[in-house]
């Protein structure tokens, strides 16, 4: 059974930094690129960052290029986003996903196993 658990999410003001972490277990990790996706309300679901199968490569949206920085362990099943100067429209749902498809790393559908996520709010 495929399970991912994301944490480090909160309340946190404009600039400041949080780090998002998340457990995979029920899926052979280090085979498969990870992303970390956001969604807030009543908004569509959208890419934040994704790191390679081996840690190699990393991708950014625009919007978060420059203060988020994505890491994986793959020793640990584990997968980081870290998060600097923070922002009111950084406020959603954070998820970590593994990447099941071969198309482009910013596409929702190339991913596989949602978990539930954790809330960031960024007040302003």
């Amino acid at each position: 059974q495929v399970r991912l658990v994301e944490s480090g999410g909160g309340l946190v003001q404009a600039g400041g930094s949080l780090r998002l972490s998340c457990a995979a277990s029920g899926v052979p990790f280090s085979n498969y690129a990870m992303g970390w996706f956001r969604q807030a309300p009543g908004k569509e679901r959208e890419f934040v960052a994704a790191v390679t199968w081996n840690g190699a490569g990393t991708f950014y949206a625009d919007s978060v290029k420059g203060r988020f920085s994505i890491s994986r362990d793959s020793a640990k099943n584990t997968v980081s986003l870290q998060m600097n100067s923070l922002k009111p429209e950084d406020t959603a749902v954070y998820y970590c996903v593994p990447k099941a498809g071969r198309g482009a790393y910013s596409q929702p559908g190339e991913y596989d196993y949602w978990g539930r996520g954790t809330q960031v709010t960024v007040s302003s």
